[in-house]
């Protein structure tokens, strides 16, 4: 029996290290050899490690199928109102850069300016959404 263990040891063994992946000629970046070193991990069978927390147990339950994370969570009224704020001033942005009868300069500071009034505005929704 001593004799069988051993050899089923020396045997598991022997193809855990021939399933080490080797290809050939280790490769070379930048002019130097880089090799790659083969990693050994012991574990307990169906258990796991003992480090891995409830994923490793065999007894802890979990379903395939979780209706709760399927479902994306819906946005708040502020989420809501902030996306509408960008959006609004996203087309008054464009607006003012592609507002040809204006010189350069002046379409550059009136995008800057309506930048400036979107984030104070968004600003001003989150203390109006937290006031109450």
């Amino acid at each position: 029996m001593k004799k069988l263990l051993i050899v089923l040891f020396s045997l598991g063994l022997a193809l855990g290290a021939s399933a080490q992946k080797y290809a050939g000629r280790p490769p070379i970046r930048g002019g130097i050899y880089y090799r790659s070193i083969p990693r050994v991990a012991f574990g307990f069978g169906a258990f796991g490690s003992p480090f891995n927390g409830f994923y490793g147990n065999p007894f802890y339950y979990r379903p395939f199928y979780d209706p709760f994370y399927s479902q994306p969570t819906p946005p708040s009224k502020l989420d809501i109102e902030i996306e509408e704020i960008r959006n609004e001033y996203a087309q008054k942005i464009w607006d003012a850069k592609n507002d040809e009868s204006l010189p350069r300069k002046e379409r550059k500071r009136k995008a800057q300016e309506l930048k400036l009034e979107r984030d104070q505005t968004i600003t001003e929704a989150k203390k109006n959404y937290y006031r109450y």
